[in-house]
């Protein structure tokens, strides 16, 4: 089964800059893809991956190198420590979902299949999105729609949401497309939609303060020389990792002490993200909006 095809591969692999007896953790193992290539280049290392998906846990690839641990990366700092790894030469994040998860329509992922309202990634968590649609308050719902998913119209769709509810619940990825459209602009109803499924997705995994919570202790588990790679896929998230590598901060704020030295504890070695080529774009559409971005712990 082909789960999910890796996002700017050999970039990432080349940014971590493996070293052969190092440890390394590949923070979201998904199909396995980056941690495979990183095995390729470990020697006698050790790999930590985490994934709080248990379908991915299931595609555990066999190496005595590897350690997977099935939980959110944002409690990496706890799980090193158990596994003797509190310490690591390189951190790697790829923050998209994988295909698999999108191509799964139990999963509520994807605006192409009809399926029940879920977005969970890891299915132990109690909330899901139908909880979401048809729980939350008007103002709620339009703060989530206007923060995450970047909707002009956020309280227009929170209205139709909440009047739509009154009559039965919104239980399907079909019901609740139904009155995005109605608020869309013609001939945008997929992008709207997309927008709408982000802004759900998020809240629903907490997406935005588990990756606050992992880069500050990504920052803090590396050793000196040490490299974070982080792949984002939306704006939210490449404005934190950029701010976060920059300055430290997740406002972007870089205070520098009396010399005029930036008091942060990374080096940025992208200062532009790395985006896929033309040919992967072609070969993997769901690769486009990537951005890969590099620091090193000084």
């Amino acid at each position: 089964m082909i789960y999910h095809k890796s996002v700017l591969l050999p970039e990432s692999i080349e940014a971590l800059a493996i070293r052969p007896g190092g440890i390394y953790v590949d923070a979201t193992y998904g199909g396995g893809g980056h941690a495979k290539a990183i095995l390729n280049e470990l020697g006698d290392g050790k790999l930590v991956a985490f994934d709080q998906d248990d379908e991915a846990i299931l595609n555990r690839i066999d190496d005595p190198r590897l350690v997977m641990v099935n939980s959110n990366f944002r409690f990496l700092r706890n799980f090193l420590k158990l596994h003797h790894a509190s310490t690591v030469h390189g951190i790697l994040a790829d923050l998209g979902i994988s295909s698999h998860q999108i191509d799964e329509p139990d999963r509520g992922f994807s605006t192409r299949f009809d399926g029940v309202l879920d977005m969970r990634m890891n299915r132990n968590k109690k909330q899901t999105a139908r909880d979401i649609v048809n729980q939350f308050s008007e103002e709620r719902l339009s703060a989530i729609f206007y923060t995450y998913g970047e909707i002009r119209n956020a309280r227009k769709l929170a209205s139709r949401i909440v009047e739509a509810r009154k009559g039965k619940p919104v239980e399907t990825t079909g019901a609740l497309k139904e009155i995005a459209n109605t608020c869309a602009e013609r001939g945008k109803e997929f992008k709207y939609q997309a927008q709408l499924f982000q802004a759900l997705r998020i809240e629903v995994n907490e997406e935005m303060e588990s990756l606050r919570e992992f880069l500050k202790q990504a920052s803090a588990a590396l050793r000196p020389g040490g490299r974070l790679v982080v792949i984002s896929y939306h704006s939210l998230e490449d404005k934190l990792v950029k701010n976060f590598f920059r300055s430290g901060n997740f406002e972007g704020t870089v205070e520098k002490d009396f010399f005029g030295n930036v008091l942060s504890p990374l080096k940025v070695i992208t200062r532009k993200a790395i985006v896929p080529s033309e040919g992967e774009i072609a070969e993997n559409n769901r690769s486009r909006s990537a951005h890969l971005r590099v620091a090193e712990k000084i």
